[in-house]
């Protein structure tokens, strides 16, 4: 895990006169699995939109597997690029947000093909029989034909990941993925982030699931007001935390 695929130095950004990152710098390795932990409001999910650009910074700069997000750069001028160059750039990144946004007038293998079908040019028949891989990947094979309203939260959450999975990203952001679900449904969908974890999946996780990041992450990102405020191995940050707010955090969740 030598190389970066994202890269972030110096990034700031305003809603307003509220600044919500204040300065971040990141370094995620290609394969790397990161998990980002703490309070509402700390800036952590606002920092995942940044790095594919559904948020636009106000300061810094965000490379995603070297290419800059967003931007163009000639000279020291950054030049911010069509909407249309942006979107071929979100095409390699997965994002898993808390609500699974699935299209409820389609099934699960509809809502899946549906943007390699359009936006890739793929084949319906090759669209099709990708998802039924992908479906089989995250335990659902057998609910292709499965509306939205027919599965349970945890079952949507996991087509959703499939959904993700069909436009081969390079890069898979997770938005608090279980916090919308049942306490018993929640570790379906860890076990397939799981997954893709051990296949090397390169990966951004926000998340209050602090045993599924001890388990997983390779580094482990405490965040407050705005700034990384401490950052390291799992076992390093939960067992010996070194700053006096990481362990205040730790205290009330662990």
């Amino acid at each position: 895990m030598s190389e970066s695929m994202i890269k972030a130095e110096g990034v700031h950004k305003r809603f307003g006169r509220n600044e919500v990152l204040k300065g971040i710098t990141l370094d995620v390795a290609a394969g790397e699995v990161m998990c980002l932990l703490g309070p509402s409001g700390s800036g952590k999910s606002t920092f995942l939109r940044c790095i594919n650009h559904l948020e636009k910074i106000n300061a810094g700069r965000i490379w995603v597997d070297g290419s800059l997000v967003g931007y163009r750069q000639k000279g020291d001028v950054l030049h911010e690029i069509p909407e249309r160059e942006v979107a071929r750039e979100r095409e390699q990144i997965g994002m898993v947000f808390q609500r699974f946004n699935l299209f409820g007038h389609m099934t699960a293998v509809q809502n899946i093909i549906e943007a390699p079908i359009k936006v890739r040019g793929t084949k319906p028949d090759a669209a099709r029989a990708e998802a039924k891989v992908l479906m089989d990947r995250v335990g659902l094979g057998d609910r292709l034909d499965a509306y939205p309203a027919q599965l349970s939260g945890g079952q949507q959450q996991r087509v959703a990941i499939a959904r993700a999975l069909a436009m081969k990203p390079k890069l898979m952001l997770f938005d608090e993925p279980t916090s919308a679900l049942d306490p018993e449904l929640v570790g379906e969908v860890l076990d397939v982030m799981r997954g893709l974890a051990a296949d090397g999946m390169t990966m951004v996780v926000v998340t209050h699931e602090t045993g599924f990041a001890r388990e997983v992450a390779d580094t482990v990102v405490f965040m407050d007001d705005g700034v990384v405020v401490e950052s390291g191995d799992p076992v390093a940050v939960f067992e010996n935390p070194q700053h006096a707010r990481t362990q205040a955090f730790l205290s009330k969740v662990l």
